[in-house]
């Protein structure tokens, strides 16, 4: 409970960094797959959601953020930036950051957004002089989808330009982090397990500091 957790500063400093952000959830407890899959599921089963910032060069996890399972993505991604140390050049994350308060908070930080559009969207930087700084960025994008043929086409260009396949680096980590350490958290106060959770991202952050396969 009263253990200090660090996220790693910046090692370059002064180097902005690619940031990739993520959500995904870790079990307090409930059945096991196997009963799931025969009995369906309880009401018993709880989860809570870890929000992390990884560094797309080192593959280092630079913020975390952990949260009961009710939490929206685009809620905690100010505050999960607010935890990286250091410059931010770009931020990409899914469809699910793709909110006004996300792009103003790139903004802020004079980070590139690099977020997909949800399908449909419109333009709407000329909807809220608050934000107009922040949303033509995200209408720019809405203008090379449209540039590209628009429709599924014209996104999937759009993501290869953009460099937004990068973004399967954060479910790599994530992937990683359940692979080595469970996808449960032992702890039963929520403050210890948020502390169980960082401990994870500093001990992961570790292993990939001893080298990543090429």
């Amino acid at each position: 409970k009263s253990l200090k957790i660090e996220m790693p500063k910046n090692l370059k400093a002064g180097e902005p960094l690619h940031v990739l952000i993520d959500s995904s959830g870790f079990k307090i407890y409930g059945e096991g797959e196997w009963k799931t899959r025969k009995h369906g599921v309880s009401k018993r089963r709880t989860w809570r959601k870890l929000h992390i910032a990884i560094c797309a060069k080192s593959q280092n996890i630079v913020g975390a953020m952990l949260t009961t399972n009710n939490v929206g993505d685009s809620e905690v991604f100010g505050n999960l930036l607010d935890r990286i140390n250091g410059p931010i050049a770009s931020v990409s994350g899914d469809g699910a950051y793709d909110t006004v308060g996300c792009y103003h908070a790139c903004d802020c930080y004079g980070a590139e957004p690099i977020i997909p559009p949800r399908k449909g969207g419109k333009k709407q930087a000329d909807n809220s002089n608050e934000y107009d700084s922040a949303l033509e960025k995200r209408d720019l994008a809405l203008d090379m989808i449209e540039s590209y043929g628009g429709g599924e086409e014209g996104r999937k260009q759009w993501k290869k330009e953009s460099g937004y396949h990068r973004r399967s680096l954060v479910e790599t980590g994530f992937f990683r982090i359940k692979t080595i350490f469970g996808s449960k958290l032992k702890s039963r106060l929520f403050c210890n397990q948020a502390k169980e959770a960082f401990a994870r991202c500093v001990a992961l952050n570790k292993i990939t500091g001893l080298g990543m396969p090429d």
